[in-house]
């Protein structure tokens, strides 16, 4: 990954398997959104190629890529909801775009959705009148609105209060569960990584590359990599970790 001559990382080279929970860490400026973002395909790699499936993404066509980026939803650090809709309509507008269906069965998916976030109710609220965690939960709702097989967090705890962030790590982790939905997932937060995490990588911030990929807990215990056991030994008991099992 680069901007014209500056490197932000190189040789990157690990596989997310179906139905993990993956998370992208490492120190602040080490270019975990902007893998993301290349994940995604709003960036190019400067080398190298992202496989999805089979097939090679970076390598795809317009149409191709569309037709996969169907398959995902995205959160994003501030929920990115529209301010002029209501809940209801921020939730309805992919189905609206991707789906044909009428009016009542899209209205009580759009509840179905909010209430799996544990929004229901608040439908006809704007999202100026809730609170940030329930924005990120509103934004989730719309994210699994399309049924997604892979779910992209950028940060989700960001700007949450210990309690909220600890609410949204409990979701994803149901979500991932009960819906059988692959999450893809960047933060720097050790609480969250070690609550949700069934495998991840962490972004080597001084050799621009990675340090290491596996579970966190056995990073944080046997990696042979003094960067990633000092992050991940920062003031975290190992007694304290909650992370589920794969």
């Amino acid at each position: 990954m680069a901007f014209g001559d500056f490197v932000v990382m190189r040789d990157l080279d690990f596989e997310i398997a179906r139905g993990d929970v993956f998370v992208i860490m490492g120190a602040s400026g080490c270019g975990k959104s902007t893998l993301l973002r290349h994940m995604l395909g709003l960036l190019e790699p400067a080398s190298g190629s992202i496989w999805i499936d089979g097939g090679n993404f970076t390598g795809a066509d317009p149409d191709e890529r569309d037709a996969f980026r169907r398959k995902t939803g995205v959160l994003f650090q501030s929920g990115a909801l529209w301010s002029a809709m209501t809940l209801r309509e921020n939730v309805a507008l992919p189905l609206e775009q991707h789906s044909a269906l009428p009016p009542d069965e899209l209205d009580a998916l759009v509840s179905l959705k909010l209430s799996l976030v544990g929004l229901a109710g608040y439908e006809e609220y704007y999202p100026s009148e809730i609170s940030g965690g329930m924005r990120k939960r509103a934004g989730l709702a719309r994210a699994i609105a399309l049924d997604p097989e892979i779910l992209f967090f950028d940060e989700p705890s960001a700007g949450l209060d210990p309690l909220s962030a600890r609410r949204l790590d409990e979701l994803i982790v149901e979500l991932a569960e009960s819906l059988g939905t692959t999450i893809v997932l960047v933060t720097h937060e050790l609480a969250s990584i070690f609550a949700v995490a069934t495998n991840s990588i962490f972004l080597d911030v001084e050799t621009r590359t990675q340090g290491a990929v596996g579970p966190p807990e056995w990073l944080r215990d046997h990696s042979e990599t003094k960067s990633v056991r000092t992050f991940l030994n920062r003031g975290e008991s190992p007694a304290s970790s909650t992370r589920r099992h794969p």
